[in-house]
């Protein structure tokens, strides 16, 4: 691929329900993932952690938990992406906590605004992360970040892109879905996202899942895979907070990451949720950079291509 890669650490867990996110972009780091990229022929810039305000860890007010908090990380990753755009580098976000995905994104929506490209977004997750304050009684913000990048959520979260929405709900493709609260569900399909849950995975496929949702990328496209590690079954990766059993094995997720690496046109990853706290030996920390090893290119592939 040839790319230059900026490494942007956010050792935070501010928008969770559980500690421990915060350590995920170490964990990241220690299991390799900078010498990994620079295998894969990458030049790797680390451009180290962000430091944002600490967790109070309070209870939620008006319906958000740490409302003003998450709006500061958001903002400091929004900004540290949207530089290593503009350096050429492709941005990897070590997240952290998936309520970081606002600012990242809207990131990579302004670039593309800014360079008059479509933007795709691959949402590998287990959760279709469409919250609002009224539909979830705990406030925590790593369940709302779709929906506050279409538009609905606290206008502090809201603006951060400066454009709002930052982006429609046409752009999304989320994969992997298993776990979705009842009025979550109602408001996915208002908006009318494009989920492709595990059942539709179960019947035709984790390939032709992923021929759907790569339909249309073209040499004008830029690609962004927010990758929350939940998105794996729990039996490869328990190094996260919000398990749901049921999820992709691990041939199926390589599969899927090495069809998104054919397409050519990935520019942008966070990789999320990642709770050291809950794993083995750092085995979920490995799991994720072996997957991220075939995003970028890295094959099992024997026969001729």
């Amino acid at each position: 691929m040839g790319a230059t890669i900026g490494l942007i650490g956010a050792p935070t867990d501010i928008g969770a329900g559980m500690r421990g996110a915060s350590m995920g972009p170490e964990a990241l780091r220690v299991a390799g993932i900078g010498s990994m990229l620079e295998s894969q022929g990458l030049t790797v810039h680390d451009q180290g952690n962000l430091s944002g305000p600490g967790n109070p860890w309070l209870p939620s007010h008006e319906g958000y938990r740490h409302l003003d908090e998450v709006v500061a990380w958001n903002e400091l990753v929004h900004a540290a992406v949207y530089a290593q755009l503009r350096a050429a580098r492709l941005p990897i976000l070590l997240g952290g906590d998936h309520s970081l995905a606002i600012g990242s994104i809207s990131a990579v929506a302004r670039h593309c605004r800014g360079h008059r490209r479509r933007l795709r977004v691959l949402w590998l997750d287990a959760h279709a992360d469409f919250n609002t304050s009224v539909l979830t009684p705990s406030g925590n913000i790593h369940g709302m970040p779709v929906a506050c990048l279409c538009g609905r959520g606290p206008r502090a979260l809201l603006e951060i892109g400066g454009v709002v929405p930052a982006i429609g709900p046409d752009m999304i493709r989320q994969i992997g879905i298993r776990s979705v609260d009842q009025g979550e569900k109602r408001l996915v399909h208002e908006v009318g996202l494009e989920v492709f849950d595990m059942r539709y995975i179960d019947e035709v496929g984790m390939r032709h899942t992923l021929e759907q949702a790569l339909t249309g990328i073209d040499a004008d496209t830029h690609l962004h895979v927010s990758f929350d590690v939940d998105f794996l079954d729990p039996e490869i990766a328990p190094g996260v907070g919000t398990t749901v059993p049921g999820g992709p094995s691990y041939r199926e997720a390589q599969l899927c990451m090495e069809m998104i690496a054919d397409t050519g046109r990935l520019a942008s990853l966070d990789i999320m949720e990642l709770n050291p706290a809950l794993d083995v030996r750092n085995r979920t920390a490995e799991v994720a950079v072996d997957l991220v090893a075939s995003l970028f290119g890295k094959s099992t592939l024997m026969r001729r291509a």
